[in-house]
């Protein structure tokens, strides 16, 4: 008997009845059919409002089917067709009316119910999310298909890709998520209102409504990692990064110097893209995924740091590079064996020397993106970590305490003006009104942001380390194409037939020998010596300031010393592979090293001891060589060297 009046009085707003039966209804213990009816009664109306978009489309459809039948029927060739109706324009609309019902609800009850319009309203608005949340969800995920045309004209979205119910090669984009976006800010929007509108409602009920507005988004969000890493993937591996060109005279120069290019210009644009993928993170999740993001931009950055090492292996051919890279006193600056020199000599033939400049310049300028890579990731990493910082403070979680009642006990407003606490409205923040439901995954969360704070922290800890093997990567290959034309030079010079010759005899006096230095190390020489003309472009690439003009010298000094070293390591090798030599042999090598050393000194680095052994024991006639060794002792000359010198011009040094 009171169910019909009652509805009558809600349907009518009647406040008269409305609150006399309210009062019977207390009286009997049946408070509780109150709310339920008052759901049931005004749940009818928002359903007609959320049937009106499926409603307008069979319309839209008949109406099309109509016009379509007509065309084919009559001679007219064209026929107005009705615009299709998107979710993402029509649901603006849907929220503004369900608002402006809620407003009308919320000030009748207040009136009608004073004591319970802060409860009936909001349980209203749970109980309308519940009956259309299967609708809501299959709506979002068509709308997202609808930003592509491969998904649209299959009538799938974001929710089949995931889950393999595609076509293979049909892959979730960037756009599928934007659309996702668009239509989360539009729920934000109205999330943000209807705070507002129930912000004189207890923290709980508050938070029990706004998490069912957001609720049709849950399945996206606990799969947002997955998507942000197939997105991420796909866009990285779209990246071109190699230079081809026509094979032909100076091509190898025009394609090392075409791939570094996009090599380099390729940095910034992997930065925009982690970056807009931070963006949208915080746009959908509100950084409660905060944790996925990170782990995606560490495996996108591994991925995209590992397709430059596969390009640099591929320039190691382009610059005629086959062997690993060398350092100064490894095994790798041994003497190559005979056959490799001479495959090192007829390449050296076969490449111009402007080429073999081109290929210099080339190898140079992969340094600046070396340094491109590590400062443009550093920096990134830095405004991650400050993400991160700011996550920390907004999402509150110093007021967050073992259990929901907890939370609520810090957050609640006790100033007697209605309004939520500045704590409160903080913890109304989208992601923390996710999070409080999984209070596991927020305390993993809360330890990662609070980590971030620390200066040792790295956000992407795997590609902080890939950067930095992929620097010295860089170093090598550059160091191999300085070292190479040295390499190639000096590759037999233990076997010249040089360090046999013996003086010849005759009847006539003649002018004394006198030795010139040979060929390969005045060609290894004036290398060296040009070296800093080549360094220097680069040098000034990076000294764009005079701030900057101290390190850039250092930069050009430090490679220039590295080569030097490098040659003269390898030059000294060569000189321990010498077998025997004849007097002659020693004097022509002797010059050979001075001019070395006049070399080394122009370039203001020091002689080696070794090498000034060499040079030494060398120039001294052989009748001279056993008692500078004894007498010595190791004073000026290294004992090893000198003895291995007599061991080549076969001087005894026990007699």
């Amino acid at each position: 008997m009171v169910q019909p009046r009652l509805t009558d009085a809600l349907s009518n707003r009647k406040v008269d009845v409305a609150q006399d039966l309210r009062g019977i209804l207390i009286r009997i213990g049946r408070f509780k059919s109150l709310e339920q009816h008052y759901t049931k009664v005004h749940l009818k109306p928002i359903k007609q409002l959320w049937e009106d978009f499926d409603s307008r489309q069979r319309a839209n459809k008949l109406a099309n089917e109509k016009n379509e039948l007509e065309r084919i029927s009559s001679s007219h060739d064209f026929q107005s067709s009705l615009p299709t109706i998107s979710f993402p324009s029509w649901l603006p609309s849907f929220y503004d009316e369900l608002l402006l019902y809620l407003e009308q609800e919320w000030k009748w009850c207040m009136i009608a119910f004073p004591d319970d319009y802060k409860t009936l309203v909001p349980k209203l608005l749970i109980e309308t999310m519940a009956a259309v949340g299967a609708g809501f969800v299959s709506r979002i995920n068509l709308a997202t298909g609808d930003a592509v045309p491969e998904t649209r004209a299959l009538a799938k979205g974001i929710l089949e890709i995931l889950s393999g119910d595609m076509p293979k090669g049909i892959k979730i984009q960037a756009k599928h998520l934007e659309a996702l976006i668009e239509l989360h800010n539009m729920t934000g929007t109205f999330a943000r209102n209807i705070q507002h509108l129930f912000s004189e409602s207890d923290l709980q009920i508050l938070l029990d409504t706004l998490k069912a507005v957001y609720f049709p988004y849950e399945s996206f969000k606990q799969r947002y990692g997955q998507m942000e890493r197939v997105i991420l993937s796909a866009e990285i591996a779209g990246v071109d990064l190699r230079g081809a060109v026509t094979r032909g005279i100076g091509a190898q120069g025009i394609e090392l110097s075409e791939t570094v290019r996009r090599m380099e210009e390729s940095i910034p644009q992997v930065i925009v893209l982690l970056e807009a993928a931070v963006e949208r993170c915080i746009s959908f999740t509100g950084g409660s995924e905060a944790d996925e993001l990170i782990l995606s931009l560490d495996d996108i950055m591994l991925q995209y740091i590992s397709t430059l090492l596969e390009t640099l292996k591929s320039l190691r051919m382009v610059c005629g590079v086959d062997v690993a890279g060398d350092g100064v006193g490894s095994k790798k600056e041994m003497g190559l064996d005979k056959k490799e020199g001479a495959h090192n000599a007829r390449k050296a033939d076969l490449t111009s020397n402007e080429e073999e400049w081109s290929i210099v310049q080339g190898a140079l300028q992969i340094l600046t993106v070396a340094d491109c890579l590590t400062s443009r990731s550093s920096v990134f990493e830095a405004s991650l970590r400050a993400t991160l910082a700011r996550l920390s403070t907004s999402l509150s979680f110093s007021v967050f305490g073992s259990s929901l009642d907890q939370n609520l006990s810090h957050v609640a407003s006790d100033n007697g003006s209605g309004e939520l606490a500045l704590a409160g409205r903080a913890v109304l923040d989208v992601a923390a009104v996710r999070l409080l439901d999984v209070p596991e995954k927020g305390r993993k969360l809360f330890n990662l942001l609070q980590q971030s704070k620390d200066p040792r922290f790295h956000a992407l800890p795997l590609a902080s380390q890939r950067v930095a093997a992929f620097a010295d990567t860089v170093n090598e290959l550059v160091y191999d194409v300085l070292i190479s034309k040295v390499r190639q030079r000096l590759s037999d010079v233990s076997r010249l037939p040089s360090w046999s010759l013996v003086e010849e005899h005759s009847a006539f006096p003649l002018p004394s020998f006198s030795a010139y230095p040979q060929s390969y190390v005045t060609s290894v020489g004036e290398y060296l010596l040009t070296l800093p003309q080549q360094l220097e472009p680069l040098a000034e690439g990076i000294s764009n300031s005079d701030a900057n003009t101290d390190e850039a010298q250092f930069f050009a000094t430090e490679w220039m010393f590295k080569v030097a070293e490098g040659a003269t390591a390898l030059y000294m090798e060569q000189l321990r592979g010498i077998q025997y030599i004849t007097d002659r042999g020693a004097q022509q090598l002797s010059v050979d090293i001075e001019y070395l050393s006049n070399v080394l000194s122009a370039l203001s680095m020091p002689i080696p001891p070794i090498l000034a052994t060499f040079h030494t024991c060398l120039s001294t006639t052989r009748e001279q060589l056993r008692d500078l060794v004894k007498t010595d002792s190791g004073n000026q000359l290294d004992l090893p060297t000198a003895s291995l010198v007599c061991k080549m011009r076969r001087v005894n040094l026990e007699q």
